[in-house]
């Protein structure tokens, strides 16, 4: 038993060499944030009347987020710069007008002061309007400029009640401005009207939605979000696909952003030297109701307009986002002459998809689209390709698998003999 054992874990570490042996490179794929930027977190709190119900641990809703609210605020990491804003928190009348502007800027985004804070938030009381498109907009103001990441954690009861302004619209228009702003939803009634609500504006930004029936729950997810904020992140470029190969930006390795219509083509250069790989992925967010079947594809094709490798997804029946990537080595030139320039070959990336609006849905701006580049140093020989990517490592495998065939038969041929010796005796 206990050689078995050490068999057993013997073949654990082979196999966990070989896995790690075999992971992709680590190099850098994008710009990052130096670290001198603090990142930036805005909690966006509805404080509608609707907040004065009596259904959170035996408390108002109002007291459950004052209460969460406290205990994040002493969680802050000292890097994060925080701030509050409130919605429908001052306006008690009935006029649709003014309550749909009641959206304030309790504590400012900036150096935490706990204190001033916490003093702040024991001011609010239940009051008026829903206004979460106009306050999303305002939030997002809070947030404008700087490096570092920027997260808008909203914390609401119940829809927004400013129509025609739709607020996942204005998540929309917020994420096609390129400024990385990553909105977080949080439901404190479990109601389908409010969950359709609130994921929308997440998906819209690459955000998440969650629903929170506890006080714990609502403590423990705003305290991740912040935490989140402070951790390092890639910010996307913002670039702009052209129509044809000839028209397309030239694009380098890193993160980039785009807005892609429906069943629109867009359009990317890379130079690729030789001796080096070119790996792509593309992901394209249906962030809005689309008709069933579609798909994203992904093409490298020469400047001449031939085809030189594919990666394509298709899907049915769900909004989501849908990714391809493809995977392009270029050999060394064996002309020793041959200068640096005339080796690079350029490389033309076309993204298409097939997604179709849903009857009544706008279809600007685009859907958003999210393209990864990265040009590392190529395999050592064409057979690490064809080997997919395992290259030598297919031997070690082998091996292995070979090893474990024979210890099995062995083991059978002991284990039946024994059991001959054990009747004889």
């Amino acid at each position: 038993m206990i050689t078995r054992q050490r068999l057993a874990a013997g073949a654990c570490a082979l196999l966990a060499a070989l896995a790690a042996g075999i992971a992709l490179p680590a190099d850098a794929v994008a710009d990052e944030p130096s670290g001198t930027a603090a990142p930036k977190v805005n909690l966006l709190l509805d404080v509608s009347g609707s907040m004065r119900a009596r259904d959170i641990d035996g408390q108002t809703r109002m007291a459950a987020a004052k209460q969460a609210f406290n205990e994040v605020l002493d969680a802050t990491p000292e890097e994060v710069e925080l701030g509050i804003r409130t919605l429908g928190a001052n306006y008690r009348g009935d006029d649709r007008k003014t309550g749909c502007k009641d959206t304030e800027q309790l504590y400012p985004v900036g150096p935490l002061d706990r204190t001033e804070a916490k003093t702040a938030v024991a001011t609010l009381s239940p009051t008026g309007w829903t206004p979460i498109g106009p306050a999303l907009l305002k939030a997002a103001d809070d947030l404008e400029g700087g490096e570092g990441s920027r997260r808008i954690v909203l914390i609401s009861d119940g829809e927004d009640t400013c129509a025609p302004l739709d607020p996942c619209e204005v998540a929309r228009e917020i994420a096609a401005k390129g400024i990385g702003l990553t909105i977080d939803t949080l439901g404190l009634v479990p109601n389908t009207k409010l969950r359709q609500q609130l994921s929308c504006i997440a998906e819209a930004t690459g955000g998440t939605y969650t629903s929170v029936e506890h006080t714990d729950e609502l403590t423990d997810k705003v305290n991740q979000l912040v935490d989140r904020a402070a951790d390092p992140v890639v910010t996307p470029v913002a670039v702009e696909g052209a129509d044809a190969c000839a028209k397309a930006p030239a694009v380098k390795s890193g993160l980039y952003t785009d807005r892609e219509e429906f069943g629109q083509h867009r359009w990317y250069r890379v130079d690729l030297p030789a001796g080096s790989e070119l790996r792509a992925s593309v992901s394209v967010a249906a962030d809005r109701q689309v008709n069933r079947d579609y798909g994203v594809s992904l093409r490298a094709v020469t400047v001449n307009g031939r085809e030189i490798v594919r990666g394509e997804t298709t899907g049915s029946g769900r909004t989501d986002v849908m990714s391809a990537g493809l995977r392009y080595p270029k050999a060394e030139s064996d002309d020793e002459d041959d200068d640096s320039e005339a080796a690079t070959e350029v490389v033309c990336l076309q993204v298409a998809n097939s997604f179709s609006a849903a009857s009544g849905v706008k279809t600007t701006p685009g859907l958003p689209l999210e393209l990864t580049i990265d040009v590392v140093d190529g395999p050592d020989a064409s057979s690490d390709v064809a080997s997919f990517g395992l290259g030598r490592g297919w031997w070690l495998l082998g091996a292995l698998v070979l090893t474990g065939f024979l210890a099995g038969v062995l083991w059978g041929w002991v284990s039946r003999w024994r059991v001959a010796v054990w009747r004889t005796n």
